[in-house]
């Protein structure tokens, strides 16, 4: 945009162009609608993802604690009454006992904000489920750690933004043995009659039975399971030999999954005389209106080897017309790291389990919960580390389940977050103890003209939360370090197997010459056993697994398996990422005296700066590192508590430092050749009123700007090289300012964009202008608001870092991409258009 006037830059457009985020570790977390949408709770955040293109769509705010339960009105077991729906509806329940209802427009694919439940649970929702009674209503029900299952009904408007009915049917209270599943169905032969079922603490199933009006009594307690119940899942009614009839399936702590039947017994015509004790021999009898249903346990399936976390039928097909057909087939997942599905055989009736999936997943760490497509074609599963995995059934004549792509991401707060020195992917780092490599996969993009972002590699996998990661940027192979719970700085370079990988998502066709010419002969990383030193496998060695000791395959400390690193040619799915695409570490920086919290690189690649957390003067140092050599070559003194951000200037002649003790510093750096560095105090001042969180340079000059939790943004300039002056105050955000980043988009003139990230999640666009005066100082600049991201866009928690994609010399700055990471787990990379 060289060649325009600052006074046309008056437009910005920002768009979505990747969420990566991963799953909360917790049951009930997940729900596939009838809109073939998944929801899931990231932290506070309500994530919708698309399975068909593995990317996450929107993340919607509202919720103030950690989202606990997501589930969709119709779900996919009621997509047969959702063909006509134009709009679907997404309930949502949090740590803090409040439900949220969502509106989404198949058409538009807009997504509103409904309502939030009146009278919230006063403790955490464990559970939410519903049914579609038509088209315009529904019933739910909620179960809370507070010992109450609430019940309610929601009658949906004629159009949207309409005004939404709901009404509390019921409140039923249970005591002090929570329920933590649920399951609500239509009676058959009795319009209008509910059953819901809820299990959880004291190993029993509670029916109870009522009208959407309320009146829900205890019909009757159904025991077999002998430990906590985890799942509940009703079929739809079910006509066989003459008889009609529900199915209720459980799962339970005690591995086993049990199969009840609840039949439609004649009606009673108010003759309560015909239930006899001869009937109750067969199973617990209960009546609702004018009808009795008879049940007995129909069927006891073994099979899984730990905790069975969730069960559920598959979704009905459509026979012909309007007429569907439930199948009688049952996915079932568990703590073993394994999804099965169950059948009758076709002549005994005996169930049986027809199809495994991920018990080759040694990295999964097991199953919180299973779903299915709302086709049945499809079946998906989030793990303990916050990961998804979906297979899907390509066979043609015979089954055939096959991994595919799905979206992924952090599962605890990103903490930093950094480009590449050519813009290829991006780093981030986590206090999910792992770092991720997030890259537009250009060749055989599932989107139509728009590039696919996926995690190509997961170059770390440790035993500490990470705090702070910054990229090597000189010429050479690709680099990092990065700094975690402990005084330990490490050192990681790319492997082979990364390189050609790398190759293959981009389109920069020499992306990968530069790096082969350092001749890198590691090909990957196994890990070690404790998660902390990742030792590199050379290419001249077959990488093919061994069992190193004949434990039998125990996967014990002793006998992790080995890495079999590959170059891979499409995205690589969970099972790949978490074991076959580590770095090895190179070299480790010792010198702090307390864990790693700051780290920053020269734009030169020579120097690294390091600091920790701190509470006096001669902790808070900052070490500077050699690259390459990784001798330590300074010790700077200035601040007496934590350096909370540090960031060289673009002509790498200054430091900039930033504390807790709401002052920053700016040193001169110089090299003094053979090895050496020369650094200097330039000037430190106390800036803001409340700690300093971030600091950003003007690419184009020596002005800088600083952020603190006082929701001030300061703009400052180093003048003759021995001075630093204020320039101006931003006018005062709504917010703790948290992150931000100044790019360049006209160095002829000095205009930039300052992004400014705050506590709250939501992030603005600043345009400054910093003109020169006769003498070569800066002058006054002129700042203006240019855009405030839509929340939908946003983070919904802290912004921990931002950071402009570098831009390449001679490339028309008209547009760019800005990344982000924050406290809501998620990393998120921003299309940015200058009109």
């Amino acid at each position: 945009m060289g060649s325009k006037s600052d006074e046309m830059i008056h437009k910005v457009k920002v768009e979505r162009a990747f969420i990566g985020a991963g799953c909360n570790r917790i049951v009930n977390n997940v729900s596939w609608g009838a809109s073939d949408l998944v929801a899931f709770g990231a932290q506070n955040a309500v994530a919708v993802f698309c399975p068909k293109i593995a990317q996450i769509l929107t993340t919607l705010p509202g919720h103030k604690a950690s989202v606990n339960c997501t589930f969709w009105l119709p779900n996919a077991k009621f997509g047969f009454k959702a063909k006509e729906m134009e709009r679907h509806f997404l309930l949502s329940g949090d740590a803090d006992g409040v439900i949220i209802l969502w509106e989404f427009s198949i058409l538009y694919k807009k997504w509103r904000h409904v309502l939030q439940v009146p009278q919230p649970h006063k403790k955490g929702v464990t559970c939410i489920t519903g049914i579609m009674m038509s088209q315009n209503d529904a019933v739910f029900a909620s179960t809370s750690s507070d010992g109450t299952v609430n019940v309610w009904e929601l009658v949906f408007p004629c159009s949207s933004g309409g005004d939404f009915k709901l009404s509390c049917v019921e409140s039923i209270s249970i005591g002090s043995k929570t329920m933590v599943a649920l399951s609500l169905v239509e009676l058959p032969g009795n319009s209008g009659h509910l059953a819901l079922a809820m299990g959880g603490l004291d190993n029993k199933i509670h029916l109870y039975c009522g009208q959407r009006t309320g009146k829900f009594v205890l019909a009757c307690q159904l025991k077999g399971h002998t430990d906590w119940i985890r799942s509940l899942d009703f079929s739809l009614p079910i006509c066989a030999n003459g008889e009609t009839c529900i199915l209720l399936v459980s799962s339970s702590q005690d591995k086993g999954i049990r199969i009840w039947k609840i039949a439609l017994r004649d009606s009673l015509d108010n003759k309560k005389e015909e239930i006899s004790l001869a009937s109750y021999i067969k199973g617990p009898v209960f009546v609702a209106g004018c009808s009795s249903y008879q049940i007995c346990m129909e069927s006891l399936l073994i099979g899984h080897e730990d905790w069975v976390y969730s069960v559920v039928w598959q979704p009905p097909s459509f026979i012909s017309g309007n007429e569907c057909y439930q199948p009688q087939s049952i996915l079932s997942a568990s703590m073993d790291k394994t999804m099965m599905i169950w059948k009758p055989e076709k002549t005994t009736g005996i169930w049986i389990n027809v199809v495994t999936v991920g018990e080759l997943s040694h990295c999964a760490l097991g199953f919180y919960g299973g779903h299915w497509s709302p086709d049945g074609n499809s079946v998906f599963a989030h793990g303990y580390g916050g990961s998804f995995h979906l297979w899907k059934d390509v066979g043609v004549t015979s089954d055939d389940w096959k991994p595919q792509k799905v979206p992924s991401g952090h599962f605890a707060a990103v903490s930093d977050i950094v480009w590449a020195r050519r813009g290829e992917y991006i780093l981030s780092v986590s206090h999910d103890q792992t770092s991720r490599i997030f890259a537009p996969w250009s060749k055989g993009s599932s989107l139509e003209n728009e590039e696919s972002w996926h995690e190509i590699a997961r170059p770390q996998v440790h035993g500490h939360d990470i705090n702070c990661v910054t990229i090597i940027q000189g010429k050479g192979n690709h680099r990092f370090v990065s700094g975690a719970e402990e005084k330990v700085a490490r050192v990681f370079e790319a492997p082979l197997s990364f390189l050609k990988t790398l190759n293959h998502a981009t389109s920069e066709e020499s992306s990968l010459l530069d790096d082969l010419e350092a001749g890198v002969q590691i090909l990957g990383a196994n890990m070690s056993a404790l998660g902390l030193s990742q030792k590199p496998i050379y290419s001249q060695v077959s990488p093919v697994a061994t069992n190193r000791d004949n434990n039998d395959g125990l996967d014990t400390l002793e006998t992790i398996p080995e890495a079999v690193p590959v170059e891979f040619t499409e995205p690589p799915i969970e099972e790949q990422l978490a074991w076959h695409t580590l770095w090895p570490e190179s070299h480790k920086l010792y010198g702090h005296g307390n864990e790693l919290y700051s780290l920053c690189c020269d734009h030169g690649g020579k120097l690294v700066a390091s600091s920790c957390k701190a509470q006096s003067a001669s902790v808070a140092e900052i070490w500077l590192w050699q690259v390459g050599s990784w001798k330590s070559v300074g010790r700077l003194h200035s601040h007496s508590l934590t350096v909370t951000h540090m960031q060289f200037s673009h002509d790498d002649n200054f430091l900039l430092v930033v504390s807790r003790d709401r002052h920053f510093s700016v040193f001169s750096i110089k090299d003094a050749g053979a090895g050496e560095v020369n650094h200097e105090l330039v000037t430190r001042q106390e800036a803001h009123k409340r700690i300093i969180w971030t600091c950003s340079w003007n690419p184009c000059g020596h002005e800088f700007a600083t952020g603190s939790r006082d929701k001030t943004v300061k703009i400052w300039a180093v003048e003759n090289r021995s001075a630093v002056k204020q320039l101006m105050t931003l006018p005062s955000f709504k917010s703790s300012v948290t992150a931000l980043s100044w790019a360049d988009l006209n160095s002829q003139s000095n205009h930039g964009f300052l992004a400014v990230g705050m506590e709250s999640g939501l992030i603005e666009l600043w345009s400054l202008s910093c003109r020169r005066s006769d003498s070569g100082n800066a002058a006054m600049p002129t700042a203006a608001c240019a855009v405030q991201f839509d929340p939908f866009l946003c983070h919904v928690s802290p912004v921990h870092r931002l950071t402009w994609k570098t831009c390449k010399k001679n490339q028309d700055s008209g547009s760019t991409q800005l990344a982000s990471c924050g406290a809501d787990h998620c990393v998120r990379v921003f299309n940015i258009d200058f009109i």
